[in-house]
């Protein structure tokens, strides 16, 4: 219950503080812990009867010659849920050192207990972080999926409930990465913006944790920089509330802590493998969310269902996506306003060839979202009002990927 090296080092730091030698011994009466570090790993007899009756002893010069490994002093039961797992002795006369006695047995069992429950939280982490690994890394062919609902089971989770997967990147802004600073943000540790996101990872977990509360959502490291969640879903339709609560989770880590978070959302799911697919999605949706989007700085949250054409173009490879762009967009992006055109036909079929709905997407008037599709028809030669629009569409969406992620 005690580990040896805590129990040396609340022994010597209490031994500095109160000038008297203090040990600790473990539940078989050996000393682990001492301002003395000679009586380390010695024998301490009169621990034995102490452990017996969980009361404490006194020993004088007299008393103490007879006991093998015992000083002048007082020893104290050191109790754990009615069990005792050690004692903690003081060197010295009993009346001198007596009124030191009930304050180190206190303050040890304290220091005690905050191990424990500091060990089994690391603990806890390390089987989550294993679960999330276990979702993203499934493979049927190699794991039964009753293996892992039934190791989610032990820790409380039904993996047969709709889930949702969110995959986060948690990053330092680009501008202090070049040791400058974005001059926003209440920051962190006393107006110091945060530069490592190792430094801030318990915070940035309990502060993931506080927006997905369900105590079904399980909320994970999965790598350095990286948190997972599988949320659950009240219902097994995807609720756009999901993307809400990202978009104030984003904020909320700038405040904090002066980093960039981005997330990635996948499709629900309500089985081993639909959250193993789900999970993927979503990193999929960050990854190419980041690169679609990478002259909307402020647009952190992406889902797939947004992403389905670049998810299938990015799965082709880059020479195929490259044959696609030449043969189809050549003429228009020898355009000086080719990245404004190529906006224009990605919205225009994404809002099915409506005027208003396309117009209003682009925040343009409809005489110019006309003047556009007209002269991207005259330089390409193609309709953008029969299914020869598909094409250049996804040409398009090919050169949105290449573009920023050449």
């Amino acid at each position: 219950m005690l580990s040896p090296s805590l129990a040396q080092e609340i022994a010597g730091d209490t031994s500095a503080v109160i000038g008297f030698n203090v040990l600790i011994t473990d539940s078989e009466g050996t000393v682990i812990g001492s301002g003395d570090r000679s009586r380390i790993g010695t024998f301490h007899e009169a621990s034995v009867e102490v452990l017996r009756t969980q009361e404490p002893a006194t020993h004088t010069t007299a008393q103490a010659q007879s006991l093998r490994g015992v000083r002048p002093g007082v020893t104290l039961p050191l109790v754990r849920d009615g069990h005792a797992v050690g004692t903690v002795g003081i060197t010295g006369t009993p009346a001198q050192v007596g009124r030191f006695g009930l304050l180190v047995k206190r303050q040890t069992e304290i220091l005690m207990r905050e191990s424990v429950l500091l060990r089994s939280r690391v603990l806890r982490e390390r089987v989550l972080e294993d679960l999330i690994a276990d979702v993203a890394s499934y493979d049927a062919q190699v794991v039964e999926p009753d293996f892992i609902v039934f190791r989610a089971a032990e820790l409380g989770f039904d993996l047969r409930l709709a889930r949702v997967a969110v995959a986060m990147e948690v990053t330092v802004p680009d501008g202090e990465r070049r040791g400058g600073g974005r001059g926003h943000g209440t920051g962190y540790a006393g107006g110091h913006r945060a530069r490592d996101t190792a430094l801030v990872r318990p915070e940035l977990l309990r502060t993931v944790r506080e927006a997905f509360p369900d105590p079904q959502d399980i909320v994970a490291s999965a790598a350095p920089g990286w948190i997972g969640v599988l949320h659950r879903l009240r219902g097994e339709a995807f609720h756009p509330g999901v993307a809400a609560v990202c978009g104030r989770l984003t904020e909320v880590v700038d405040a904090r802590y002066g980093l960039v978070l981005r997330a990635g959302i996948g499709e629900p799911a309500t089985s081993v493998g639909g959250l193993h697919d789900s999970y993927q999605d979503a990193c999929d949706a960050l990854r190419l969310g980041a690169r679609v989007a990478a002259d909307a700085p402020d647009a952190h949250v992406h889902l797939i269902g947004d992403l389905r054409g670049h998810q299938l173009l990015a799965a082709v490879g880059q020479h195929t996506r490259a044959r696609l762009i030449a043969l189809t967009t050549l003429d228009l992006r020898g355009q000086p306003d080719w990245p404004v055109l190529r906006e224009t036909v990605v919205a225009w079929c994404e809002n099915g060839f409506n005027l208003v709905r396309a117009s209003a997407a682009l925040h343009i008037h409809r005489n110019t979202l006309v003047y556009r599709i007209n002269k991207i028809e005259q330089i390409s030669g193609r309709s953008l009002r029969d299914r020869r629009a598909l094409s250049l569409y996804l040409a398009c969406l090919a050169d949105q990927l290449d573009t920023t992620h050449p």
